[in-house]
């Protein structure tokens, strides 16, 4: 436009702010800014609410904020759009006093303020913001408002404010539920451990589109169900055309159930039987597939024929694999390819790490933390929560800080004593500490290794949930890592022990422990 001569408008800069929004492109979102005052257009509210959503999308709050405040003339999108950015990268609390200070709140402010607490595990404040916004301003929820709530319960896992939004959505859509309300429904039911709940709210969805399938067929994946995704995957392609999205499900279900050779069978039969170009994400289910099943040469020789560079997801499923297989020679090789395509990735060395001590050589384990620790490297802390009477209770191994610590130790004292008289016995093998000799005779290194392992997070929150829910009610806990052999040996056994269902939900998928057995049948 500007080599033919034509004149920039704030029309064009508002388009090419807004495209750099979506694409997340600083570079050229700030060479509209720098445009924009060189033309000396001036800032109209709409390009000034333009760059302050192009900062907000690329992180710059600061740059977000100096716009805003330059700005003579505000309206309530201006408002909005300062809000979003403030509650996801500054958090609630900042949040709360950007929106304290609206002139005027549309149904957006109040939608990003209450996501912004529920996903942040404020269910209270979420609730009570809520009800204020319903029964005090008057306000209806619109499918958009809907769908925003339910993605933040399923995010933070909170199934009380999930069901209050699926009771309102009832009684105001009535059986002609909107299909996105009834599809964040049913992700959010899924990703809240309610995988029976999310079937029955797809059931009687009066439409389903490839979307709501997506969703379900994910969520039954999440949830070990890999022989009911496929049963019920023949009536999806009767209703609507699968996706690239749907085999990733399918795949990911096949992986986790040790059906090899039905995920073979859909793999191979994408392209001629259902129209799909395999992308890299279905390379990675595959490589998981196989890699789970032990079949690490076939998992090998499929990396070698992907027509597309390799990244460090399917390098990373192989890995995993190495360490459940014990093929430490293949895990060091693969390391060495991590590390140049994604060096910052802390995760695959301490996977490494604990494959050396798995096989005895702690000497190697603990050099290659020290390398980390070195490089200024730092591990993602597990954190576990758990939802009870409205409030989130988080936990971090070994903590200290929750107010009924006392109680919650003393109950896990009780809890390990009764887990070792049923046969549990603590898996520290995997355990790496700095100056510790891994001589099996040292006692006092082996008690040090099961006090951290009896003080992980998960452990922590289950005790906390024993204690503070009514007996044989089922717990449900979310932690952010994925869950280590120890904790679920022990929480098996725990199920049976107190006769409760205990649902954990990790990085990668859930495992619902029920009188000593795993939805996941050890194939994790």
């Amino acid at each position: 436009m500007r080599r033919e001569g034509l004149v920039l408008d704030d029309v064009a800069l508002v388009c090419m702010s807004s495209l750099c929004a979506r694409l997340g492109d600083l570079e050229m979102g700030r060479q509209a800014h720098g445009c924009l005052v060189k033309t000396g257009l001036g800032f109209s509210v709409k390009t000034s609410n333009a760059l302050i959503n192009m900062y907000v999308k690329c992180g710059l709050m600061g740059e977000a904020r100096r716009v805003f405040s330059e700005m003579d003339e505000r309206n309530v999108v201006s408002w909005s759009v300062l809000l979003e950015g403030v509650v996801n990268c500054e958090g609630v609390k900042n949040g709360r006093v950007v929106f304290d200070q609206m002139p005027v709140r549309n149904e957006v402010g109040w939608t990003v303020m209450i996501a912004g607490y529920v996903g942040s595990g404020f269910c209270k404040e979420g609730f009570f913001l809520l009800s204020e916004m319903v029964l005090g301003f008057r306000l209806e929820l619109n499918y958009v408002t809907l769908c925003s709530i339910l993605s933040a319960c399923a995010r933070s896992g909170d199934v009380v404010m999930g069901r209050w939004v699926h009771v309102y959505a009832l009684k105001t859509m009535g059986r002609e539920m909107d299909i996105m309300v009834g599809t964040a429904l049913v992700d959010m039911y899924a990703k809240c451990g309610r995988i029976n709940m999310a079937y029955e709210v797809f059931k009687y969805l009066p439409e389903r589109n490839v979307v709501a399938w997506n969703a379900i067929l994910c969520g039954l994946a999440m949830h070990g169900k890999g022989k009911i995704v496929l049963d019920v995957f023949p009536n999806m392609v009767r209703e609507a055309k699968p996706d690239d999205l749907t085999f990733m499900a399918v795949l990911s279900a096949c992986s986790h159930s040790g059906l090899v050779d039905e995920g073979r069978h859909y793999f191979h039969n994408l392209e001629s039987e259902y129209d799909v170009t395999p992308k890299i994400e279905h390379y990675a289910c595959m490589v998981d597939l196989l890699g789970r099943a032990g079949c690490l040469e076939e998992a090998e020789i499929l990396i070698k024929k992907m027509p597309m560079p390799l990244n460090e997801v399917v390098l990373g499923s192989l890995l995993g694999s190495c360490n459940v297989h014990g093929k430490l020679q293949l895990g060091e090789q693969i390391l060495q390819e991590l590390s140049q395509l994604d060096p910052q990735n802390t995760g695959y060395h301490i996977l490494l790490s604990n494959m050396y001590a798995l096989a005895g050589k702690q000497d190697k384990a603990i050099s290659l933390r020290q390398v980390l620790k070195s490089k200024g490297f730092k591990k993602v802390p597990g954190r576990s929560s758990i939802h009870v009477d409205g409030q989130v209770h988080q936990f971090i191994s070994g903590d200290k800080l929750h107010p009924q610590m006392l109680e919650i130790y003393l109950t896990l004292d009780d809890m390990i004593r009764r887990l070792r008289l049923a046969g549990y016995v603590p898996n520290t093998t995997s355990q790496v500490f700095s100056g510790c000799d891994g001589r099996e005779g040292n006692t006092e290194e082996m008690e040090e290794k099961e006090q951290a392992l009896f003080s992980h997070s998960e452990k922590l929150a289950v005790c906390f949930g024993l204690i503070s829910t009514r007996p044989g009610s089922p717990l449900y806990i979310f932690k952010n890592l994925r869950m280590c052999q120890d904790c679920h040996s022990a929480i098996k056994i725990a199920s049976e022990i107190y006769n409760r269902e205990i649902v954990v939900r990790d990085r990668n998928r859930f495992h619902c422990f029920k009188q000593g057995s795993c939805s996941c049948s050890d194939y994790w």
